[in-house]
Order: C-alpha cells, then structure tokens, then sequence
C-alpha cells in the first residue's frame, strides 16, 4: 500500500488549527518557565558545591545533545527513505 504525499505549497501561510498548536504550546512553555523560576527561587537556602555545578552542567549538556542527535538521525533516516 503505497501513501501519497500531499502537494506542499511554499507560500501557504498556517492553518487554524496549526495556530491553535501554536498558542498551546506557547502556553506550556511560559507555565514551564515559571514553574522552573519558582521552584529554582524557592531553593535560595541550598548550597551546592563546585562539583555540584559541575555535574549538573554536564547533565544538562549531556541530555540535550543526546536529544539533538536522536532528532537528528530521525530526521536523516526520513530524508534517506529508511523509514518504510
């Protein structure tokens, strides 16, 4: 059974329903965003040292380049057509 793909036009602006997408998750992100800058200010008494930063740098480094090189390969494997 073979899909077809529908025509792409370069010139056609977002649908309702990708602007709703759009304004949702928008919306998710600033509720993260404040949840995270209150929960990060709510942590004034906690001391953390040098290796504490350290490896908390590295953990967030470390996840977010693993999660571009798995979107990356998920989007080379698509273009290469060794998604069947």
């Amino acid at each position: 059974m073979q899909m077809n793909a529908p025509e792409k036009d370069d010139n056609s602006p977002l649908s309702a329903a990708g602007w709703i997408a759009l304004v949702v998750l928008a919306g998710f992100f600033l509720a993260a965003l404040w949840y995270a800058a209150k929960v990060w200010t709510s942590m004034a008494g906690v001391h953390m040292s040098g290796w504490g930063w350290f490896t908390l740098v590295l953990g967030i480094v470390v996840t977010t380049a693993l999660g571009g090189g798995l979107m990356a390969l998920v989007f080379y494997s698509s273009r290469h057509d060794y998604d069947q």
